[in-house]
């Protein structure tokens, strides 16, 4: 990641410009700034072929006054006092209209997700997820494999990688536990707290701010830095104003849900409240709020995943924010795509297992050795592993006598669709969590 080029100022712009009729020309244009699909910074907009009869400083001043025209301030302030801002263009209109549609409240709920045991099958994938992932881009260095495989088993982390993610994955449970709660400094601490605990360099940092003898900032493995915090004395203050932002007290203009989360998540990340741990403390707020404000399928989606697979594009959306006049339009551009890829993801890995799942019943119902009493098991069975089955449920339910109903049960545990074990004295049979996995290699 590099430093992306600074903004040639505003008065610079203007000074270029000799004379009046032009600046009226370049003022009263449009310049295509409705149908642009993406939100250009000077370092990316000077790279690419100017409208016909403009310069790029041209361009960029006629973007900069229409931007300027409809800012909207926040109560986030830099180091130096003066507020971060936003716009809303049709780019960022069109994200959080994809978002709602997909992922709040009012959508339509997928029977995966409504099925208590399925819905517990598609929250744990998430959350294991969401912890590697943003461990991951922290510095985590376990692999996803190995990182899934500890959390799996409950396993005791080897490593600070292993401690990091295992850190994340616990608070995530907890993020669910509290969504309806208000966010106080005190519940800001806690979070840091559980995603930090014996994963940090500073022993004791873990659930405190950062003091003022300790150098914080971000910079990568040259030495190059590329934010400098606030100062730590001010940091109760502005962590305060950050809940309160959180929690619908600030500003006194309605801010889409989205995008208040969305600045939830660049506040904690420019503070960098910290020692360490900023980013995941960062991301969890972030779920945080979109569960506190109803997206509850926010459950089941990474947006570190996404995040991971460009990290340098995360970078940039700050940076971009930072080099232009504290511009939070750059990184909620950026953080709504992510959003929407996230959701979309989900939704595409929820139809492909639907059509696997009905594939292998499919499978099933023609299959020449399973009567259809063993069949409504199977298909029971896919939508809530762990289920325990018993041969007098089995006779009550279908209407048939014990040995017939033993003989169905036993039958499927021989083929491995299910595990016999007991309960108490009676013989159970136990559907395996991998059952689909099975059921897809059956040949009849």
């Amino acid at each position: 990641m590099k430093m992306p080029d600074e903004p040639p100022s505003f008065d610079a712009l203007i000074g270029k410009v000799k004379e009046p009729a032009r600046l009226q020309t370049i003022l009263g244009a449009r310049l295509e700034q409705g149908k642009m699909r993406a939100y250009y910074h000077w370092g990316e907009l000077r790279h690419r072929k100017a409208p016909n009869g403009f310069t790029s400083e041209e361009w960029w001043l006629n973007l900069k006054i229409h931007r300027m025209a409809s800012l909207r301030i926040t109560p986030l302030k830099d180091k130096g006092g003066t507020p971060f801002n936003f716009i809303m263009p049709d780019l960022v209109t069109e994200l959080l209209h994809s978002i709602d549609r997909n992922g709040g409240a009012l959508i339509e709920i997928p029977e995966q997700v409504t099925n208590p045991d399925e819905r517990d099958r598609y929250l744990v994938r998430s959350l294991m997820e969401e912890a590697i992932t943003s461990s991951q881009l922290e510095g985590a260095a376990t692999t996803r494999e190995v990182a899934k495989k500890m959390l799996a088993e409950n396993r005791t982390p080897r490593d600070r990688s292993e401690r990091m993610i295992l850190n994340n994955y616990v608070t995530m449970r907890r993020i669910m536990e509290i969504q309806s709660e208000p966010l106080t400094p005190e519940l800001v601490l806690d979070i840091h707290r559980r995603i930090s605990a014996d994963a940090l360099d500073v022993k004791d940092g873990a659930g405190r701010y950062r003091r003022a003898d300790e150098r914080v900032d971000v910079s990568d493995f040259e030495g190059n830095v590329f934010h400098v915090p606030p100062n730590a004395e001010e940091l109760p203050e502005r962590v305060k104003a950050m809940c309160d932002f959180a929690n619908g007290k600030t500003p006194d203009y309605f801010i889409h849900p989205v995008i208040r989360g969305i600045i939830l998540h660049f506040w904690l990340a420019y503070d960098h409240p910290f020692v360490d741990g900023n980013g995941r403390t960062a991301r969890a707020l972030f779920y945080w709020h979109m569960l506190h404000t109803g997206y509850w399928l926010f459950e089941f989606i990474s947006i570190s995943q996404i995040l991971r697979k460009a990290p340098v594009q995360y970078g940039t959306a700050f940076l971009h924010t930072e080099t232009d006049d504290n511009d939070l339009t750059y990184f909620i551009v950026h953080q709504a795509d992510v959003i929407r890829r996230a959701l979309t993801e989900l939704h595409d890995y929820i139809a492909r297992k639907s059509n696997e799942t009905r594939a292998c019943m499919n499978v099933l119902q023609t299959h020449p050795d399973l009567n259809h009493r063993q069949q409504a098991v199977l298909a029971h069975a896919v939508r809530h592993p762990s289920f325990s089955y018993s041969i007098a449920g089995h006779m009550a339910r279908h209407a048939i006598v014990y040995d017939t109903a033993r003989l169905d049960l036993l039958d499927l545990a021989k083929r491995g669709f299910l595990t016999q074990g007991k309960k108490g004295k009676s013989l159970a049979f136990i559907a395996p969590p991998d059952l689909e996995k099975r059921l897809c290699k059956v040949k009849p």
